[in-house]
């Protein structure tokens, strides 16, 4: 029997791919195919020798932008050592400029373009019968005389008719701590140009008696995490409420992402969320992108941001479900001061996660196509990265880029989120304008040449605020201290800042709070002491400011390991 062997780079050893997956479960039934995955920073080596000893008779590698460059270095490695080896590629980064791809990589026999399960399976099934491969619709290869031939598009495939790809054996050792990507539907109703699923039209769905089947095998199997990858998981409201209450009533704690469109998340859906979400478990990625509606409508893209931060807000408010909340700086006609205008109305959304990521020029877009019209520069291999354009030069993207990195350090991250509240809100006249200044700082300092643990991003925080001369220092550096408590799940071993009080009087205070009923020792232990400038009881379960010295008490609890218990003692009373 022909052996085949479906291999692809995952950006992390945590993803599992969906596609192989799908390859498989199709074309298995009549083909011996293995499936292997590997990670982008696998030596390069060791994966030609493992694909080696493998022995394929075919070989199929998923291609994207974000494995594309390292997979191009191991299909050359390979063809050297098996020049006989039959090599298909497939996924999206080469499903368009097919010309393009065949000409750069003679490596490769034949390219997949579009969805694959059944353009593949008759591919395999020509290679192993010998028939005609130009019967085969939607695959780009050379013929005889090494001329490059394109055949037409497939027509879509039916959903409803592709075998489960979430029941293989191997896959059930790995499922506790790999993500399970889903779908159950394809395409997209909106027609964004910068975007992939633009490209194709109308939305198809999966049988959804046999989705939820393999949601509960998925979950008998040990899944931890299953994240929806359908471009709009809410776009028809009675298959959304059916899902997430499905969803709710087996979790298991199982947490589940979905990609949502918040201004169209329907009412009966938000109010079924707020009542019924279990705590914790679903998690919404929703695509803001820019809030400049000229901007919006340049690349087609339909968005009522007041909608969107109404269903943010109430979300939020329900405090059962974490949100990441998606930003591109580099679309068309958002200069830098719009862009800071965009990150500022987000911001203040306060989502979870706020992701800035910069425009990519994805093959096969309208974005890719009007590139001239907008005087783009952009990287020539993937990702193709915008470097600028005519209203964002590429000064203004090096900037930009240093508001990502403070961002994701010390708000993503959720290393102190007291403290960047109170910075964006009462001391810098915009977030936008705290995380530009700080990036500033943090570049001139050369920060980002080196590395950096939990106390040196506290540090440099201090110092680049002290260096600024910023009003509140003190109530500052207070916030500072909850935050740093609050970071450590365990009693932490040293402070960043100078210690405000004397061994004598920490040890006064521990006998006093031995009165409450533990002892010396285990306070000793246990217990962190500092003061701030402020009412800390107040500020904890109020988030008021009111200056009124206090001691603030953190108490580390061993048994549970799950961070401090926080409280705090007028400075003026007494215990």
């Amino acid at each position: 029997m022909m052996k085949v062997v479906l291999a692809t780079l995952n950006a992390k050893y945590i993803h599992m791919s969906l596609a192989l997956r799908y390859l498989k479960a199709y074309s298995g039934r009549e083909f011996s195919i293995d499936l292997v995955e590997y990670t982008i920073k696998d030596p390069p080596l060791q994966v030609v020798a493992d694909l080696y000893e493998r022995n394929p008779d075919v070989l199929g590698l998923s291609c994207y932008i974000w494995n594309i460059e390292e997979t191009i270095t191991i299909l050359r490695l390979l063809k050297k050592v098996r020049p006989d080896l039959p090599m298909i590629l497939g996924g999206p980064e080469v499903s368009y400029d097919v010309k393009e791809w065949l000409t750069r990589l003679p490596e490769v026999d034949f390219i997949v373009m579009g969805e694959g399960e059944e353009t593949f399976h008759h591919l395999l099934t020509v290679l192993r019968d010998g028939g005609e491969i130009g019967e085969v619709t939607g695959i780009a290869y050379r013929d005889g005389e090494g001329r490059i031939v394109i055949h037409s598009p497939r027509g879509k495939v039916n959903l409803k008719e592709i075998p489960s790809p979430y029941r293989f054996p191997e896959d059930i050792p790995h499922l506790s701590n790999r993500i399970v990507y889903m779908e159950t539907s394809r395409g997209c109703p909106f027609t964004c140009q910068f975007c992939l699923s633009s490209v194709e039209t109308g939305v198809r769905y999966f049988d959804l008696k046999k989705i939820k089947e393999d949601i509960l095998y998925l979950i008998d199997h040990g899944a931890r995490t299953i994240k929806f990858v359908d471009r709009t998981f809410n776009l028809k409201k009675d298959i959304a409420i059916d899902m997430f209450r499905f969803l709710a009533e087996n979790h298991r704690g199982t947490v589940f992402q979905f990609e949502i469109t918040a201004d169209i998340l329907h009412p009966d859906v938000i109010r079924f969320l707020q009542e019924k979400a279990p705590p914790e478990i679903f998690r919404f990625e929703i695509g803001v992108q820019s809030t400049n509606e000229w901007t919006n409508r340049l690349v087609k893209r339909r968005q009522n941001f007041e909608k969107l931060s109404r269903t943010v807000r109430m979300i939020k408010e329900s405090g059962k479900i974490t949100q990441h909340l998606d930003l591109i700086a580099g679309l068309p006609e958002e200069d830098y001061d719009s862009f800071r205008k965009t990150f500022n109305d987000v911001f203040t959304l306060e989502p979870e996660e706020l992701q800035l990521g910069f425009l990519k020029m994805l093959r096969g877009t309208g974005m890719r196509a009007m590139a001239e019209d907008f005087g783009y520069i952009y990287m020539d291999q993937a990702p193709y990265e915008i470097l600028g354009n005519r209203v964002l030069p590429f000064a203004d993207v090096i900037r930009i880029k240093r508001v990502e990195d403070i961002l994701e350090k010390y708000w993503n991250h959720h290393r102190m989120d007291h403290t960047i509240r109170y910075l964006v809100r009462e001391v810098f006249p915009t977030p936008f304008d705290f995380f530009q200044d700080f990036g500033d700082y943090w570049a001139d300092k050369g920060w980002s040449r080196i590395g950096h643990q939990l106390e040196d991003l506290f540090l440099r925080l201090s110092q680049f605020l002290q260096d600024k001369g910023v009003k509140d220092w003190t109530v500052v550096e207070g916030l500072m201290k909850i935050d740093y408590f609050l970071a450590h799940r365990h009693k932490p071993r040293k402070v960043w800042w100078q210690v405000s009080l004397s061994k004598g009087e920490q040890a006064d205070w521990i006998k006093k709070l031995a009165e409450k009923g533990k002892t010396e020792q285990e306070l000793h232990k246990h217990v962190m002491l500092e003061t701030v400038p402020f009412d800390a009881e107040m500020f904890l379960s109020q988030g008021m400011i009111r200056n009124s010295p206090s001691l603030l008490v953190a108490y580390y609890r061993p048994e549970e390991g799950e961070g401090p218990l926080l409280f705090s003692i007028p400075l003026a009373g007494s215990c």
